[in-house]
């Protein structure tokens, strides 16, 4: 026979086992846990069981404990997760991938009736089709200026229409025609509404982003650190070779127009001079790149004979 704790016994076992998670664990989904079911966050704890462990309570209890833990261990870092405990919320303590615990818990959502005084948190679409009602259910539809008609004894719905849109209200009237309808519109589960990793606390979005998104955000960050140190003239690693590039520029100019040279800008100077010189230098380029085409297109016509001779082959053998 199970022995029968009090409350404040509860409240001291809470509060150890808390403390210990907040010590082993140093990355934790918070999740929002409205309109879940016992047996629902049941499910969801036995498929998350081995690198991950959910943890429910009281806001108040769980600030409490996070405060005591960083006074008594100096570490502040988890006070970060105080101003996250608002509503009706959890802790998914783990040591997996973040993304994949958040993809793993994603996968226990439940269809859910709209039930009077819900807000919706999706758009709400009737179909249009048959309903299999009796015409003596049109003033629902009616009430709701819904179009219908009656086909073959039942009432058959005209056009889509928008029920209900997200952020509204469930009325009594759209909860009784969807109740009739077999319709269940909205699905609940944890869901992860910030995440603390070590100290940090972001977006659960964050995850979400690949190699090729932080490589394209550096590289929009270097850009723009390029460009203004361009513009105020100001040199950083980045803008360094453009720099560079527009010194020697501005230098190939002044030698260009005046009696002054240096090693780089001769040969430019030569060309300058002779501009005939600059056409048999590009003359090796050029017989190159047409060689190149020639090859290529040596090797295009050599193809389709090779192909050529396997129908003619082929053609053969069907009258031999």
């Amino acid at each position: 026979m199970a022995v029968k704790r009090s409350r404040a016994e509860k409240k001291i076992s809470y509060d150890k086992k808390l403390c210990a998670l907040l010590s082993d664990y140093s990355q934790i989904l918070v999740v929002n846990s409205d309109n879940v079911g016992s047996n629902q966050l049941q499910n969801i704890r036995q498929g998350l069981r081995g690198d991950s462990v959910v943890l429910m309570g009281k806001n108040t209890m769980m600030k409490r404990s996070i405060r005591v833990l960083s006074q008594t261990t100096g570490n502040e870092a988890i006070n970060n997760l105080i101003p996250l405990l608002v509503g009706n919320v959890g802790l998914i303590f783990t040591k997996g991938d973040l993304k994949e615990v958040r993809e793993e818990v994603a996968k226990y959502k439940v269809g859910a009736p709209a039930r009077v005084g819900l807000v919706a948190p999706v758009d709400v679409v009737v179909p249009p089709g048959n309903t299999g009602l009796d015409p003596s259910q049109t003033s629902f539809f009616q009430v709701l200026n819904i179009p219908t008609k009656i086909n073959k004894g039942t009432v058959e719905i005209i056009t889509p229409v928008e029920l209900i849109k997200k952020g509204d209200k469930v009325g009594s009237s759209e909860a009784a025609l969807l109740a009739k309808l077999g319709i269940r519109p909205f699905s609940y589960g944890l869901v992860a509404v910030s995440v603390y990793d070590n100290g940090s606390v972001f977006r659960p979005e964050v995850l979400d982003l690949t190699e090729d998104d932080l490589l394209g955000k550096f590289a929009a960050g270097v850009s723009m650190v390029t460009s203004m140190s361009l513009a105020v003239s100001y040199p950083t690693l980045a803008a360094a070779p453009h720099m560079f590039v527009n010194a020697y520029k501005n230098a190939l100019s002044i030698a260009v127009v005046t009696e002054y040279s240096f090693p780089h800008a001769e040969q430019v100077k030569e060309f300058l001079k002779d501009p005939s010189k600059f056409a048999v230098a590009l003359a090796p380029v050029a017989a190159a790149e047409s060689a190149a085409v020639a090859n290529d297109a040596a090797k295009v016509e050599e193809k389709e004979e090779v192909e050529e001779e396997s129908d003619d082959d082929m053609v053969l053998n069907l009258f031999d």
